[in-house]
Protein backbone atom coordinates (compact mmCIF):
# COMPACT_ATOMS: atom_id res chain seq x y z
CA UNK A 1 0.00 0.00 0.00
CA UNK A 2 2.73 2.34 0.82
CA UNK A 3 4.41 1.82 -2.98
CA UNK A 4 1.00 2.93 -4.30
CA UNK A 5 0.54 5.87 -2.05
CA UNK A 6 4.26 7.06 -3.35
CA UNK A 7 3.64 6.06 -6.81
CA UNK A 8 0.25 8.01 -6.88
CA UNK A 9 2.27 10.92 -5.08
CA UNK A 10 4.78 11.01 -7.79
CA UNK A 11 1.92 10.81 -10.53
CA UNK A 12 0.43 13.70 -8.96
CA UNK A 13 3.94 15.65 -8.86
CA UNK A 14 5.02 15.02 -12.27
CA UNK A 15 0.88 16.48 -12.88
CA UNK A 16 1.66 19.31 -11.16
CA UNK A 17 4.76 20.14 -12.63
CA UNK A 18 3.45 19.58 -16.20
CA UNK A 19 0.29 22.22 -15.66
CA UNK A 20 2.65 24.42 -14.11
CA UNK A 21 4.88 24.92 -17.17
CA UNK A 22 2.37 24.43 -19.38
CA UNK A 23 0.62 27.91 -17.71
CA UNK A 24 4.64 29.43 -17.73
CA UNK A 25 5.55 28.30 -21.21
CA UNK A 26 2.36 28.03 -23.53
CA UNK A 27 -0.97 29.83 -21.77
CA UNK A 28 -1.90 33.08 -22.90
CA UNK A 29 -5.28 34.20 -20.72
CA UNK A 30 -8.48 35.11 -23.11
CA UNK A 31 -8.57 38.57 -21.08
CA UNK A 32 -4.79 39.24 -22.04
CA UNK A 33 -4.07 43.27 -22.45
CA UNK A 34 -0.73 44.03 -24.65
CA UNK A 35 0.89 46.90 -25.06
CA UNK A 36 1.99 47.67 -28.63
CA UNK A 37 4.53 50.24 -27.45
CA UNK A 38 5.97 47.59 -24.85
CA UNK A 39 9.26 46.60 -25.31
CA UNK A 40 11.20 43.93 -24.24
CA UNK A 41 13.62 44.60 -21.23
CA UNK A 42 17.58 45.10 -21.71
CA UNK A 43 20.12 47.25 -22.69
CA UNK A 44 19.88 46.45 -26.16
CA UNK A 45 16.46 47.38 -26.71
CA UNK A 46 16.84 50.95 -24.40
CA UNK A 47 19.30 51.88 -26.85
CA UNK A 48 17.25 51.57 -29.88
CA UNK A 49 14.04 52.62 -27.76
CA UNK A 50 12.94 56.06 -29.68
CA UNK A 51 13.81 54.43 -33.18
CA UNK A 52 11.50 51.65 -32.64
CA UNK A 53 8.59 53.95 -30.87
CA UNK A 54 8.94 56.06 -33.88
CA UNK A 55 8.38 52.99 -36.15
CA UNK A 56 5.67 52.00 -34.21
CA UNK A 57 3.98 54.92 -33.89
CA UNK A 58 4.15 55.26 -37.56
CA UNK A 59 2.47 51.76 -38.42
CA UNK A 60 -0.15 52.22 -36.05
CA UNK A 61 -1.11 55.79 -37.42
CA UNK A 62 -1.53 54.23 -41.00
CA UNK A 63 -4.82 53.43 -41.94
CA UNK A 64 -5.82 49.60 -42.51
CA UNK A 65 -8.55 47.14 -42.37
CA UNK A 66 -9.18 44.82 -39.92
CA UNK A 67 -9.64 41.32 -41.38
CA UNK A 68 -10.73 37.62 -39.69
CA UNK A 69 -10.87 34.52 -40.43
CA UNK A 70 -10.67 30.80 -38.80
CA UNK A 71 -8.62 28.42 -38.51
CA UNK A 72 -8.75 24.69 -38.92
CA UNK A 73 -9.60 24.10 -35.21
CA UNK A 74 -12.30 26.89 -35.51
CA UNK A 75 -10.00 29.53 -33.76
CA UNK A 76 -10.83 33.20 -34.76
CA UNK A 77 -7.62 34.47 -36.25
CA UNK A 78 -7.18 38.51 -36.82
CA UNK A 79 -4.74 40.38 -38.88
CA UNK A 80 -4.13 43.67 -40.29
CA UNK A 81 -4.62 44.59 -43.99
CA UNK A 82 -2.33 47.55 -45.25
CA UNK A 83 -3.40 48.27 -48.72
CA UNK A 84 -0.59 50.17 -51.06
CA UNK A 85 -2.18 49.24 -54.59
CA UNK A 86 -4.13 46.79 -56.50
CA UNK A 87 -2.22 43.74 -57.84
CA UNK A 88 0.69 44.54 -56.05
CA UNK A 89 2.57 41.44 -54.48
CA UNK A 90 1.72 40.06 -50.67
CA UNK A 91 3.35 40.07 -47.94
CA UNK A 92 2.57 37.96 -45.06
CA UNK A 93 3.98 38.87 -41.32
CA UNK A 94 4.12 36.82 -38.73
CA UNK A 95 5.13 38.04 -35.02
CA UNK A 96 6.97 36.30 -32.19
CA UNK A 97 6.54 34.77 -29.19
CA UNK A 98 4.49 37.21 -26.21
CA UNK A 99 5.39 39.97 -28.96
CA UNK A 100 3.24 42.24 -30.36
CA UNK A 101 2.74 42.19 -34.67
CA UNK A 102 3.37 46.37 -35.14
CA UNK A 103 6.44 45.94 -32.66
CA UNK A 104 7.82 42.81 -34.45
CA UNK A 105 6.83 44.18 -37.80
CA UNK A 106 7.71 48.16 -37.57
CA UNK A 107 10.52 48.07 -39.57
CA UNK A 108 9.97 44.86 -41.88
CA UNK A 109 6.53 46.40 -42.35
CA UNK A 110 7.35 49.87 -43.43
CA UNK A 111 10.34 47.75 -45.69
CA UNK A 112 7.13 46.00 -47.32
CA UNK A 113 5.42 48.83 -47.93
CA UNK A 114 7.75 51.34 -49.56
CA UNK A 115 8.70 48.59 -51.71
CA UNK A 116 5.30 48.72 -53.36
CA UNK A 117 4.11 45.45 -51.18
CA UNK A 118 0.53 44.88 -49.69
CA UNK A 119 1.17 43.43 -46.42
CA UNK A 120 -1.23 40.91 -44.43
CA UNK A 121 0.18 41.56 -40.25
CA UNK A 122 -0.64 38.51 -38.46
CA UNK A 123 -1.73 38.28 -34.59
CA UNK A 124 -0.62 34.93 -33.74
CA UNK A 125 -3.51 32.71 -32.34
CA UNK A 126 -3.79 33.08 -28.40
CA UNK A 127 -2.00 36.83 -29.14
CA UNK A 128 -3.61 39.96 -29.58
CA UNK A 129 -7.25 39.73 -30.93
CA UNK A 130 -6.97 36.64 -32.58
CA UNK A 131 -8.57 33.69 -30.24
CA UNK A 132 -6.87 31.31 -28.46
CA UNK A 133 -4.99 30.46 -25.13
CA UNK A 134 -2.31 28.49 -26.32
CA UNK A 135 0.83 29.39 -28.11
CA UNK A 136 2.11 26.63 -29.58
CA UNK A 137 5.97 27.92 -30.81
CA UNK A 138 5.17 27.31 -34.26
CA UNK A 139 3.20 23.82 -34.30
CA UNK A 140 -0.62 24.63 -34.76
CA UNK A 141 0.43 28.81 -36.17
CA UNK A 142 1.76 26.80 -39.09
CA UNK A 143 -1.49 25.71 -40.23
CA UNK A 144 -2.72 29.07 -39.52
CA UNK A 145 -0.47 30.31 -41.88
CA UNK A 146 -1.59 28.23 -44.41
CA UNK A 147 -5.44 29.52 -43.47
CA UNK A 148 -4.18 32.82 -44.06
CA UNK A 149 -2.53 31.66 -47.69
CA UNK A 150 -5.79 30.15 -48.80
CA UNK A 151 -7.40 33.57 -47.59
CA UNK A 152 -5.29 35.58 -49.94
CA UNK A 153 -6.05 33.55 -52.84
CA UNK A 154 -9.97 33.50 -52.15
CA UNK A 155 -9.39 37.42 -51.94
CA UNK A 156 -6.62 38.63 -54.30
CA UNK A 157 -6.31 35.60 -56.77
CA UNK A 158 -3.46 32.60 -56.77
CA UNK A 159 -1.70 34.72 -60.04
CA UNK A 160 -0.87 37.38 -57.03
CA UNK A 161 2.49 36.78 -55.77
CA UNK A 162 2.87 35.70 -51.91
CA UNK A 163 5.73 36.16 -49.41
CA UNK A 164 5.65 34.34 -46.12
CA UNK A 165 7.59 36.84 -43.47
CA UNK A 166 8.11 36.16 -39.84
CA UNK A 167 10.42 37.64 -36.82
CA UNK A 168 11.65 35.06 -33.96
CA UNK A 169 8.77 32.19 -33.47
CA UNK A 170 6.94 34.17 -36.49
CA UNK A 171 10.08 33.15 -38.49
CA UNK A 172 9.94 29.78 -37.53
CA UNK A 173 6.01 29.57 -38.21
CA UNK A 174 6.81 30.47 -41.87
CA UNK A 175 9.81 27.56 -41.85
CA UNK A 176 7.41 24.89 -40.67
CA UNK A 177 5.01 26.15 -42.73
CA UNK A 178 6.91 25.49 -45.80
CA UNK A 179 6.29 21.66 -45.93
CA UNK A 180 2.72 21.95 -46.15
CA UNK A 181 1.01 22.16 -49.39
CA UNK A 182 1.13 25.90 -50.04
CA UNK A 183 -0.26 27.81 -52.71
CA UNK A 184 1.89 27.53 -55.90
CA UNK A 185 1.86 31.58 -55.72
CA UNK A 186 3.72 31.67 -52.59
CA UNK A 187 7.20 32.21 -54.20
CA UNK A 188 9.59 32.89 -51.52
CA UNK A 189 9.85 32.75 -47.26
CA UNK A 190 11.65 35.42 -45.11
CA UNK A 191 12.96 34.10 -41.77
CA UNK A 192 14.48 36.61 -39.07
CA UNK A 193 16.01 35.27 -36.18
CA UNK A 194 14.30 31.48 -36.70
CA UNK A 195 14.62 28.97 -34.29
CA UNK A 196 15.71 25.36 -35.16
CA UNK A 197 12.77 23.20 -33.50
CA UNK A 198 10.04 24.57 -30.49
CA UNK A 199 11.94 22.15 -28.44
CA UNK A 200 15.46 22.98 -29.10
CA UNK A 201 15.14 26.81 -27.97
CA UNK A 202 12.81 25.64 -24.58
CA UNK A 203 15.85 23.58 -23.93
CA UNK A 204 17.99 27.13 -24.61
CA UNK A 205 16.01 29.12 -22.78
CA UNK A 206 15.81 26.85 -19.71
CA UNK A 207 19.57 26.24 -19.26
CA UNK A 208 20.80 29.49 -20.31
CA UNK A 209 17.82 31.69 -19.39
CA UNK A 210 15.97 30.54 -16.74
CA UNK A 211 18.89 28.26 -15.22
CA UNK A 212 16.31 25.23 -14.93
CA UNK A 213 17.68 21.91 -14.75
CA UNK A 214 17.49 19.52 -18.01
CA UNK A 215 15.56 17.11 -15.90
CA UNK A 216 12.53 19.95 -16.47
CA UNK A 217 12.10 19.73 -20.27
CA UNK A 218 10.17 16.25 -20.29
CA UNK A 219 7.58 18.18 -18.16
CA UNK A 220 6.93 20.93 -20.21
CA UNK A 221 6.70 18.62 -22.99
CA UNK A 222 4.17 16.83 -20.85
CA UNK A 223 2.23 20.17 -20.01
CA UNK A 224 1.99 20.73 -23.80
CA UNK A 225 0.44 17.30 -24.72
CA UNK A 226 -1.97 17.25 -21.65
CA UNK A 227 -3.02 20.63 -21.22
CA UNK A 228 -2.09 22.23 -24.52
CA UNK A 229 -2.78 19.58 -26.70
CA UNK A 230 0.00 19.62 -28.72
CA UNK A 231 3.21 17.67 -29.24
CA UNK A 232 6.53 19.59 -29.46
CA UNK A 233 8.56 17.65 -31.83
CA UNK A 234 5.79 17.11 -34.27
CA UNK A 235 7.46 19.49 -36.53
CA UNK A 236 10.84 21.94 -36.77
CA UNK A 237 12.06 24.01 -39.09
CA UNK A 238 15.32 22.14 -39.72
CA UNK A 239 12.87 19.30 -40.91
CA UNK A 240 10.40 21.69 -42.84
CA UNK A 241 13.37 22.98 -44.96
CA UNK A 242 14.37 20.21 -46.43
CA UNK A 243 10.93 19.51 -47.61
CA UNK A 244 10.83 22.19 -49.55
CA UNK A 245 12.06 24.32 -53.37
CA UNK A 246 10.75 27.69 -51.67
CA UNK A 247 13.65 29.99 -51.96
CA UNK A 248 14.40 30.97 -48.19
CA UNK A 249 16.11 34.17 -46.48
CA UNK A 250 17.46 33.65 -43.48
CA UNK A 251 18.26 37.00 -41.28
CA UNK A 252 19.91 36.59 -38.39
CA UNK A 253 21.30 39.23 -35.72
CA UNK A 254 25.42 38.05 -34.23
CA UNK A 255 24.42 38.92 -31.26
CA UNK A 256 21.25 37.42 -30.83
CA UNK A 257 20.91 36.67 -26.95
CA UNK A 258 17.47 34.67 -26.97
CA UNK A 259 17.51 32.65 -30.22
CA UNK A 260 21.53 31.73 -30.95
CA UNK A 261 22.38 33.01 -34.45
CA UNK A 262 24.40 29.51 -35.24
CA UNK A 263 20.18 28.15 -35.03
CA UNK A 264 19.81 29.74 -38.29
CA UNK A 265 22.94 28.10 -39.59
CA UNK A 266 21.35 24.73 -38.68
CA UNK A 267 18.79 25.64 -40.86
CA UNK A 268 20.08 27.44 -43.58
CA UNK A 269 22.20 23.81 -43.94
CA UNK A 270 19.24 21.88 -44.28
CA UNK A 271 17.13 23.62 -46.81
CA UNK A 272 16.84 21.78 -49.73
CA UNK A 273 16.14 24.51 -52.26
CA UNK A 274 17.42 28.39 -53.19
CA UNK A 275 18.99 29.78 -49.70
CA UNK A 276 20.41 32.75 -48.63
CA UNK A 277 21.82 33.61 -45.05
CA UNK A 278 22.99 37.26 -43.56
CA UNK A 279 24.19 37.90 -40.22
CA UNK A 280 24.04 41.57 -38.96
CA UNK A 281 27.30 41.91 -36.15
CA UNK A 282 26.35 43.28 -33.29
CA UNK A 283 22.44 43.08 -33.51
CA UNK A 284 20.29 41.32 -30.81
CA UNK A 285 16.92 39.82 -30.99
CA UNK A 286 15.10 40.84 -33.76
CA UNK A 287 16.90 44.00 -34.21
CA UNK A 288 19.06 43.66 -37.49
CA UNK A 289 16.51 45.70 -38.93
CA UNK A 290 17.19 49.10 -36.48
CA UNK A 291 20.67 48.25 -36.63
CA UNK A 292 21.78 48.20 -40.09
CA UNK A 293 18.52 49.23 -42.16
CA UNK A 294 20.63 49.80 -45.29
CA UNK A 295 21.97 46.39 -45.05
CA UNK A 296 18.86 44.65 -44.48
CA UNK A 297 16.58 46.66 -46.87
CA UNK A 298 18.96 45.77 -49.66
CA UNK A 299 19.15 42.14 -48.52
CA UNK A 300 15.58 41.66 -48.99
CA UNK A 301 14.79 44.15 -51.96
CA UNK A 302 17.35 41.93 -53.13
CA UNK A 303 15.65 38.61 -52.49
CA UNK A 304 11.78 39.65 -53.17
CA UNK A 305 13.10 41.13 -56.49
CA UNK A 306 15.29 37.65 -57.81
CA UNK A 307 11.90 35.81 -56.54
CA UNK A 308 9.38 37.86 -58.11
CA UNK A 309 11.56 37.64 -61.63
CA UNK A 310 12.07 34.12 -61.04
CA UNK A 311 8.99 33.56 -60.66
CA UNK A 312 7.58 35.46 -63.78
CA UNK A 313 10.12 33.67 -65.68
CA UNK A 314 8.14 30.00 -64.66
CA UNK A 315 5.27 31.52 -65.33
CA UNK A 316 6.54 32.29 -68.81
CA UNK A 317 7.52 28.89 -69.79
Amino acid sequence: MTMLYLFAGLLLLSALIAWFSYRKAFYSPKARKEDIYALPRGEQYEKERQRMLSLIREMDDIPYELVSISARDGTILSARYYHVRDGAPLQIQCHGYRGTALRDFCGGNKLARESGQNTLVVDQRAHGRSGGTTVTFGIRERLDCLSWTEYANQRFGSDTPIFLSGVSMGASTVLMAAELELPANVIGIIADCPYSSPEAIIRKVCREDMHLPPALVPFIRLGARIFGHFDLKESSAVQSVGNTNIPILLLHGEDDRFVPCDMSRDIFDACKGDKIRITFPGAGHGLSYIVDTERYSEAVSRFVSQCLQNSRSYVKQ
